[in-house]
Order: structure tokens, then sequence, then C-alpha cells
């Protein structure tokens, strides 16, 4: 009998060694704070109204203050204007799941580098689909504010890309974006950034003096913040490179849960989360997009 307890305990114990790297609580808050740091689009988006997300389809109010009018003071009495708050709904309606296989003998030799690297590889594959979700917001963009066409796509080149990246500044600073402080970005992707890195008006990072970029930004051209994401792909032989402030869009997200199972028809762990998001374009206007030919020259 004690022989029997002691094998018991023992394999109590080996079991609980191996399991601990694998502790969904762990896992939750490692990922949640990874999450947090090293998405690009996460850089240009604002989070005022995430509140308490539970289930996907819930839905954060965000009121947006009427604009005041100036008048001049005459001999007319003073009147006042009514004012009636915008109201409209950032919904969660993105729902990402990952699911895996962690095989025993995989459990047995387990140790913290291993979570770790299963947590990052959890983590590009939810940066992935919410860059390219947050990208496509450049679908709202104020049509005053579109640098080319569909139509007609720009060829860049190291020698244009200046003088098109003024144009995109300028959509931002005409349309009052750009105020206050408000510092612009732009996002690009590793082609585009080829014919940057040529054009001799673009400041590289360790030249931008007592200036604060955004984390991961390689440098500043016409006065915009330039981050790179591989997630800016090609659609129908274009590019839309997407600039503006972080007022435009506003973002939610929440990891719901990680849980693991034990899998009955084998040796093996289950482990699975859930991640819930959502976006919404609040200011068009503070949004501006570059519209390239995928085949653009150098």
């Amino acid at each position: 009998m004690a022989d029997e307890n002691l094998s018991s305990t023992s394999s109590q114990s080996a079991e609980k060694n191996a399991y601990d790297p694998f502790v969904p609580e762990i896992w939750s808050k490692k990922l949640n704070a990874m999450l947090e740091k090293n998405c690009v689009m996460l850089q240009c988006v604002n989070r005022n109204y995430e509140g308490e997300i539970a289930n996907q389809g819930d839905t954060v109010k965000i009121i947006t203050p009427s604009k005041v009018t100036v008048s001049t003071l005459g001999s007319t009495a003073i009147t006042y204007d009514e004012l009636e708050p915008e109201s409209m709904d950032l919904v969660i309606d993105q729902k990402k799941f990952f699911a895996f296989k962690i095989n025993d003998v995989a459990q047995v030799q387990a140790n913290t580098d291993i979570m770790v690297a299963h947590l990052s590889n959890a983590q590009k594959a939810i940066e992935e689909v919410q860059d390219s979700y947050l990208l496509s917001m450049h679908a709202n963009v104020d049509k005053n504010n579109i640098v080319g066409s569909d139509e007609s796509p720009i060829e860049l080149s190291k020698t244009t890309i200046y003088e098109q990246f003024v144009k995109l500044a300028l959509c931002l600073k005409n349309s009052d974006a750009v105020t206050g402080g408000k510092k612009p970005w732009v996002v690009i992707n590793p082609t585009i950034e080829s014919y940057l890195l040529q054009s001799t008006e673009f400041i590289n990072a360790h030249n931008v003096a007592d200036e604060t970029l955004r984390e991961g930004a390689i440098g500043r051209i016409a006065g915009m913040d330039v981050l790179v994401s591989t997630n800016l792909t090609e659609t129908a032989g274009k590019y839309y490179i997407l600039a503006g402030t972080n007022d435009a869009i506003t973002f939610a997200s929440q990891l719901a849960r990680i849980e693991r199972l034990r899998d009955k028809d084998s040796f093996s762990d289950l482990v699975r989360g859930l991640y819930l998001y959502g976006a919404k374009t609040v200011q068009p206007k503070a949004l501006a997009k570059l519209v390239v030919k995928s085949g653009t020259s150098s």
C-alpha cells in the first residue's frame, strides 16, 4: 500500500510539473501582454471606448459631441443652438480562435521556453488577421482624402515617393486632422519601404532628433511616422497605403478565453483560445490613403 501511495504521489508530482507551463491563466496573462505591444496597427488607433467585452456581438456605444457655431454679437437677441450629439455603435463582431494539440511526450519535456514559443506563434497569428482587418479601414476614408484612384493608381519610384507622401499628409492637414499636437502616421509594406529608403527626403529613425516615434517606426516622411506591416498586401494589382491620426479609428478587443482540455482520442492535451475584437472609423476625415500600382518602378 505504501509503495502504491508513493507511486501515485510521484505520478501526480510528475504530472503537475509537466502541466505547469500550460496553465491557462498564465497563458492568458502573457498573451494579453504580448498583444498590447507589437501589433503595428495598434500603434495607430485609439481604445477610448473599449469597456467590458464578454461575448461576440457586444456593443460599445460611442457618443460624439456636436459642432458649436460662433456668431457675431449684434443688435439681435442671442439665439441658442440645440446640440444633438451623434451616437454610433462599435460592434465586437470579429471572433477568432486558435486550437492545437500538445502530446504527452511534449508535456513531459515542456518548459517555459516552449510555452513562450507557443505564445509567440499565437500572437503572430492573431496580429496578422488583426492588422489586415484594421488596414481594411481604408475603405472608410473620406473621398476628399484619397490620392490616386482604383482606375488610375499611382506608380511610385524613389524620385516621386516623397511628392506623393506630401500630398497624403496635406489631405490630413486640410481636413484639420493634424491639430493640437496630434502626430500623423502612415503604414507601408516592405515593397514601398524599399523605395522610401532610396528617397533623400526620408528621415531615418536614428536621425529623428529629440522626437518620440511610435514603437516600430522606421522614421518619418512629410511629417508622418512611418510604420511597416507585411499585412498591407496587394489587392487587385494595387496597394492601399493608409495614413491618419489616432483619432480616426477606435478599437476594442479581449482575449476572452484560453483553456486546456483532455483529448479523449489520444494521449494529448487540447489548447484553444478565443479572441474577440472590433473597430469603428469614428472620424473618416482623420484618415487618408494613397492608391498605388503594385508594379511600381524602383
